[in-house]
């Protein structure tokens, strides 16, 4: 069994090569800015630090308040995560691929982002009530749901999918890269593919001893999602993890795509070919998940005339062999 101390350390080091990126990886002229605070809270012990990145040329007084991503890091880390991608949220702010927006990512420590079962330590409620509004007072960011995401990466991705999941009123849509879910409804469904990295002790804290099982369906993202998919149609859901991940993601993030994908839920997904947990494949990889959120926040315009008139032909051959016509709706697969 891998230990928490070793694979935190590789988990370390792969973060560290993740930021060294490839070496023609050019840097943008204009530069956004990370800020570190602190923030205490009844919620969880002691003070938790909170990162906020403001884009290249930001601007308090402007008219136009920011798009917000509440950023969550991974295990082991903390919110200086947040450095980690930084030239990339430069690069794509300054070429114009993505709009100026704020990030944030608060620290979690290890804590799955989770209210624990007990009440000792309220993760999640940390999240909604103190940093959504500690961010909002503290950089000039729209406050609506149109505008405010949720996003995390392995640790981060499974705390960012439970959240958006439990409570996808005050987000738009969630990004989740190589989230550290499991390929199982059930906690009786979690397999040795997942308990060398995340022993069943490890998750104690969070689920009680011995894990409660209705605690852990309660706050599994895939059970969640499983149980009532209609709730989760008007979020936007981007998906992804490598298919040469060491831990296995694709399994936890395939598995829930199936689950979206038969309940007709429309998402984005992706099996990044080549891509391990750790490593430089992260740089491109949230490029691409902040390509996803940029596209939710300008439209960009897919379904034109030559789009309408295409579905109207296909529709007179589906209707000619007796296919009845799908009711078009953004929101869902288009299906029979």
């Amino acid at each position: 069994m891998l230990s928490r101390r070793a694979f935190s350390g590789l988990a370390v080091a792969g973060a560290a090569a993740s930021v060294a990126g490839p070496a023609s990886a050019s840097v943008p002229a204009a530069e956004g800015t990370i800020g570190f605070h602190s923030l205490p809270s009844s919620n969880v012990p002691g003070e938790v630090g909170v990162a906020i990145y403001e884009p290249p040329g930001y601007d308090a007084a402007r008219a136009e308040a920011y798009p917000f991503l509440l950023f969550l890091h991974g295990g082991n880390g903390s919110e200086k995560d947040l450095l980690f991608f930084k030239r990339v949220f430069d690069r794509e702010i300054a070429s114009g691929r993505v709009p100026p927006l704020v990030i944030a990512t608060p620290s979690g420590r290890r804590s799955l982002y989770m209210d624990f079962r007990d009440g000792r330590e309220r993760w999640e409620r940390y999240i909604l009530s103190d940093v959504l509004p500690f961010v909002r007072r503290s950089a000039h960011v729209d406050a609506s749901r149109e505008r405010t995401f949720i996003g995390g990466v392995s640790m981060g991705g499974l705390g960012s999918l439970r959240i958006a999941f439990k409570h996808p009123e005050p987000f738009a849509g969630v990004i989740a890269l190589e989230p550290a879910i499991e390929a199982a409804l059930e906690w009786k469904g979690v397999g040795p593919g997942t308990r060398f990295w995340r022993p069943e002790p490890a998750l104690y804290p969070m689920f009680g001893e011995p894990v409660d099982p209705d605690y852990w369906a309660a706050n599994n993202p895939a059970t969640i999602a499983s149980a009532a998919p209609e709730r989760l149609l008007d979020l936007r859901i981007y998906l992804e993890a490598g298919d040469q991940d060491a831990l296995y993601l694709y399994e936890g993030a395939e598995h829930l795509h199936r689950i979206l994908f038969d309940a007709g839920v429309a998402h984005e997904y992706r099996l990044v070919h080549g891509a391990d947990h750790v490593g430089p494949s992260l740089l491109p990889r949230m490029a691409d998940a902040l390509g996803f959120l940029a596209r939710q926040l300008s439209p960009p315009g897919w379904i034109d005339q030559s789009v309408l008139d295409f579905r109207s032909a296909i529709d007179r051959g589906k209707r000619a062999i007796g296919i009845e016509r799908e009711r078009v709706d953004p929101r869902r697969l288009i299906r029979r």
